[in-house]
């Protein structure tokens, strides 16, 4: 299985708001995450967009606002986001604009659902607080520059 860069960048911008303390005085804004990810800002733009439907993350906007990550996105299951990310399609397109003449009795398309739903499966029970346990959360810290959550910011 391979992640799209969506859901790969989803699972980061998750990540970052996870170590991030929700009543820190600057709550940090897409475009600093865009930034601390190394990534185009309309691409995280797009992601948060998408998290905030979810209900996974929260984005205020004006003074005092920026990105916190919800309770929802904090007890997330990593299999569940990457599944509503990935979307329920097939591994391969069997049926596509030249479909394969070997749909109608392939045993490699089951192989490949069921492959791609032990993938799912593994993730299932890690949570988004899971993903920033350490070693993760304080190197994720280092990289961005943030305090952890709950420690008081210099």
């Amino acid at each position: 299985m391979r992640l799209t860069r969506f859901t790969d960048l989803a699972l980061r911008v998750l990540m970052r708001l996870a170590v991030t303390d929700a009543d820190a005085a600057a709550l940090p804004t897409t475009r600093e995450v865009a930034a601390t990810m190394e990534v185009p800002y309309t691409h995280t733009a797009k992601v948060v967009a998408r998290l905030q439907h979810l209900g996974l993350v929260e984005a205020r906007r004006g003074r005092g606002g920026g990105l916190t990550l919800t309770s929802a996105g904090r007890d997330a299951s990593v299999g569940g986001v990457v599944r509503e990310l990935e979307g329920a399609g097939d591994v391969v397109d069997c049926d596509g604009a030249t479909p394969c003449p070997l749909r109608g009795g392939c045993v490699l398309r089951g192989a490949l659902r069921r492959a791609q739903e032990a993938f799912f499966a593994a993730l299932d029970p890690l949570t988004v607080n899971d993903l920033v346990a350490a070693p993760t959360g304080p190197l994720l810290l280092g990289i961005s520059g943030g305090a952890p959550a709950g420690a008081e910011r210099p």
